[in-house]
């Protein structure tokens, strides 16, 4: 293994960097499942579409509850052992979705799979941590890239098994693959040592403390969180959408839309690398006016295939551009908490999606693809105006600070 001759830490091969990019996006696929296949799972268990939909909630929460409480142990344990530890109930939770029996046991579960499938969150400070300088940006882009591949491309494969073997053959395939990537990570992976030497009870108030004293990561926390709220609104109800008319399309037509919005999750790569020729601001207000502009496709358009296409890819085009730039304002943050730092970003970021898909799925109930819309666009004007008011005056007290 090599090692950075001036920090002491392993080199960032490219190897590494690859393996922390597909297990990044594989294991975040756990999470993205169960969206086009919720149709699918309320008529093989006999419930309705407002009740199947608390699954993709659950799953939300419980991956923000796992930000909150297992990725800050980066800062203090041996990440491969954190890793591997967190791979065995993975496993366990994705055999348990398939062999769940009703909804009652699937609803715990599915906390449980988003709960453990936090690893990715892991390999994103990592990634920042064991680059050189000039390339964190980058390092970061290109694991965010993959992770954000995998949220898209997971729709597209679980709704083509889920036509064809059913909702459960996708959790069986989920868990033999989680189990792969474990004897490769265990294999390729190096270690990295901690950098927090107090007891877990410090470490989680250190997330109190990181939150109350960086203006930078709240305003970033709350772009994000409303961001996803908007993008969740839209993923969690489309396949009840394409079930109506005009469209009457089943999973794998649903599924099929990731294939769209992966043109999103390649922006990710690309901000990474210009980010160091265009100001923050303007990356970020010109990734969130792309949203608005979804939005208004999806309330004009919403009920045509080109329609929802032209949404799909500049919805996932302004989020995941916004998303990066948003993490690479907090990394650069030089007070050596990565882990913890990015644990309030995606917790924040989480708990801003599982109300967005709480409220889509009212939303939906109540007034349909209309409501669905209003709740998408509010969240994203919280975003524009969060960022408008804030962005440049922080920017400016932190320079007059240094």
């Amino acid at each position: 293994m090599r090692m950075n001759q001036y920090s002491g830490k392993p080199v960032l091969t490219r190897s590494t960097l690859w393996l922390m990019t597909i297990a990044a996006g594989l294991v975040v696929a756990n999470n993205y499942y169960n969206q086009p296949l919720l149709g699918l799972m309320a008529r093989d268990l006999n419930v309705s579409e407002n009740t199947i939909s608390s699954i993709a909630m659950l799953t939300q929460i419980g991956y923000a509850m796992g930000l909150l409480l297992i990725v800050p142990l980066g800062d203090m344990f041996m990440r491969k052992r954190l890793i591997l530890f967190d791979f065995i109930f993975i496993i366990l939770s994705l055999t348990g979705m398939a062999m769940a029996p009703s909804v009652k046991w699937l609803l715990p579960l599915s906390f449980m799979v988003g709960f453990t499938s936090v690893v990715p969150q892991i390999f994103v400070p990592m990634a920042a941590e064991l680059a050189v300088p000039e390339k964190q940006s980058a390092s970061i882009g290109m694991v965010m890239s993959g992770l954000l591949i995998g949220i898209l491309l997971s729709r597209v494969i679980s709704g083509f098994i889920g036509d064809i073997w059913g909702w459960r053959a996708m959790y069986y395939v989920a868990a033999v693959c989680m189990a792969i990537l474990a004897i490769l990570i265990a294999a390729k992976l190096p270690e990295v040592h901690p950098n927090f030497a107090g007891n877990y009870g410090a470490l989680m108030r250190s997330l109190v403390q990181l939150t109350r004293t960086q203006p930078v990561l709240r305003l970033a926390s709350f772009r994000g969180a409303m961001g996803f709220a908007a993008f969740s609104a839209f993923w969690t109800t489309l396949v009840f959408h394409l079930e109506e008319a005009p469209f009457h399309a089943g999973a794998a037509v649903a599924g099929s839309f990731g294939i769209i919005g992966a043109v999103g999750a390649l922006a990710a790569a690309v901000v990474g690398r210009i980010s160091n020729k265009f100001s923050s601001f303007h990356i970020i207000l010109y990734s969130i006016l792309m949203m608005v502009l979804s939005w208004v496709i999806f309330w004009f358009g919403g009920f045509t295939y080109i329609g929802l296409i032209i949404g799909i890819i500049l919805i996932d085009l302004g989020l995941q551009s916004m998303h990066i730039m948003n993490q690479s304002t907090f990394f650069a943050l030089n007070v050596g908490a990565k882990n913890r730092l990015n644990t309030v970003y995606m917790f924040s970021y989480f708990i801003g999606g599982s109300t967005g898909t709480w409220l889509a799925a009212k939303a939906w109930n109540h007034y349909q693809w209309n409501g669905v819309v209003f709740v998408g666009m509010s969240f994203t004007l919280l975003t524009l105006i969060a960022h408008l008011l804030y962005h440049n005056k922080l920017a400016k007290s932190t320079a007059s600070g240094n």
